[in-house]
């Protein structure tokens, strides 16, 4: 299927294009124009957007989104807000206007409760909205909350669910390669689960 993976150029992005080149599915790649995308395999489509400024038809011809962006941890609480809740919600609402069969989130933990206050609690607070936004709109979705991110690749030695130790990490190899399972495993659908790797 064709999927459109907003965030495709970012360090999990990439996991996440090459894990769904490998399963069989199309990735159209939401890139700014000012995207470095030559880390990008060749076999990838780009589609120009802006996550603070979506077209109508972003989602044409696209199955299924995967929304794996992030606006960074050194960004201002706006551009937060602009990409993290605001352009996750905005690429929903296109979606279900669209033919898009199912929309894959990426989330982070403690986005289910968020702090009122501390480092975290713009951060996780614009995750939650998105989040809800996303389990209101009628589509079929997942939403994938891991731990603390690493950069490593992984060894797909996953934990989900209760047994989650909140304080451990998740390789973004192992993410990316859920985030793609669960396009293709409707035990997925409608499910919001925490993960971390072992």
């Amino acid at each position: 299927m064709n999927v459109l993976v907003a965030g495709a150029t970012g360090k999990t992005g990439q996991r996440v294009v090459r894990e769904l080149l490998s399963r069989g599915h199309q990735p159209v790649a939401l890139v700014r124009e000012s995207s470095d995308t030559s880390n990008l395999p060749n076999e990838v489509v780009l589609r120009e957007g802006d996550l603070t400024n979506l077209q109508d038809d972003i989602c044409a011809d696209c199955e299924s989104v995967v929304f794996a962006a992030g606006s960074g941890g050194d960004t201002s609480k706006e551009m937060t807000d602009k990409v993290d809740r605001d352009g996750a919600m905005r690429l929903t609402d296109i979606a279900v206007n669209s033919d898009t069969k199912r929309f894959i989130m990426l989330s982070s933990v403690g986005a289910d409760d968020p702090p009122a206050e501390g480092d975290m609690a713009h951060y996780l607070q614009a995750k939650h909205d998105a989040d809800e936004h996303l389990k209101a709109s009628g589509l079929n979705y997942s939403i994938l909350r891991p731990v603390s991110l690493t950069d490593e690749e992984g060894m797909r030695e996953i934990i989900i669910g209760d047994e989650v130790n909140k304080k451990a990490t998740a390789a973004r190899g192992d993410v990316a390669a859920v985030l793609a399972q669960a396009l293709d495993n409707d035990q997925w659908l409608g499910q919001t689960v925490t993960m971390q790797s072992r």
